[in-house]
């Protein structure tokens, strides 16, 4: 009996009267200045926006000074968010593959978790996330995420529309039970390993943009404890079953560095994640 059964599939994205989407996300990345893009109320908090990274008083209040590189500290790094979470200690006893569990079965219902619980918050930060406020899909100071059309072309897309892209095309594997399947007797195709690995890269996507662009947003609305748990647990799921690379984390030496790679070197030295890949 496949766990799809037993959670339902009851939170699922409303149907879109958008056009076609694209096939496929697409695995590219560019780089632009940090000033290229120009950003509305409210305000971006990423590095290029701001002169100080932050530091916390003895009396409360939040005090921001250079960070080391000269980029000032994104809010998600600086102290005390960088360390407000839900789940206290190491995430490996909660994704390990528990006794007598298929394997497929068990990454199969996690990615199903992890796409609902991130599609619920950003579905949070829509009002805020608009091709005015975030006309890229950025994920660092010099990076945004670009999308193959149709033409097989890589285009640049506003972060909603490249997060509409992606989030519907997760849920359509989802509803496929070719690729999901949810009846009894019914195998995970052989091609499931990879397309799970497509789909958790996107995933990451979507965390380093909102990580990027709206960890602020979160901040307001005292949500940033579970966002960063469920980013840790992400984190620490990806690396127990091999769906992440370190250069969708990290980015690759002498090109743009992903933000949220910062933040999982902090979380591995704090004890949070295991070691990295």
């Amino acid at each position: 009996m496949s766990f799809f059964n037993s959670i339902g599939r009851s939170m699922t994205r409303s149907k879109s009267n958008n056009p076609k989407r694209s096939p496929t996300p697409n695995s590219a990345t560019s780089e632009h200045p940090p000033n290229s893009a120009s950003y509305s109320q409210p305000p971006s908090p990423n590095p290029s926006s701001r002169s100080l990274s932050q530091s916390h008083s003895g009396n409360g209040s939040v005090r921001r000074s250079p960070s080391p590189s000269g980029q000032p500290k994104p809010l998600y790094l600086c102290s005390p968010f960088v360390d407000a979470a839900l789940v206290k200690g190491n995430f490996k006893t909660i994704v390990m593959l528990p006794k007598y569990v298929d394997i497929m079965e068990w990454v199969a219902v996690n990615v199903f978790d992890f796409y609902t619980n991130l599609n619920e918050f950003y579905g949070v930060i829509t009002d805020v996330c608009t091709q005015q406020t975030c006309p890229t899909m950025s994920a660092g100071p010099t990076l945004s995420y670009t999308w193959i059309n149709q033409d097989r072309k890589s285009v640049h897309l506003p972060a909603p529309t490249y997060i509409d892209y992606v989030m519907t095309w997760v849920q359509n594997l989802l509803d496929d039970e070719n690729t999901f399947p949810t009846k009894s007797g019914h195998d995970f195709p052989p091609s499931f390993p990879s397309t799970i690995k497509h789909v958790y890269r996107q995933l990451l996507r979507v965390f380093a943009h909102i990580y990027h662009a709206h960890f602020h947003h979160l901040l307001h609305l005292r949500s940033e404890p579970h966002f960063n748990s469920l980013f840790a647990h992400f984190l620490a799921f990806g690396h127990e079953y091999d769906l992440l690379e370190a250069k969708d984390v990290k980015g690759v030496n002498g090109a743009s560095a992903v933000g949220i790679g910062a933040l999982w070197e902090r979380w591995r030295e704090v004890g949070i994640l295991e070691g990295s890949k």
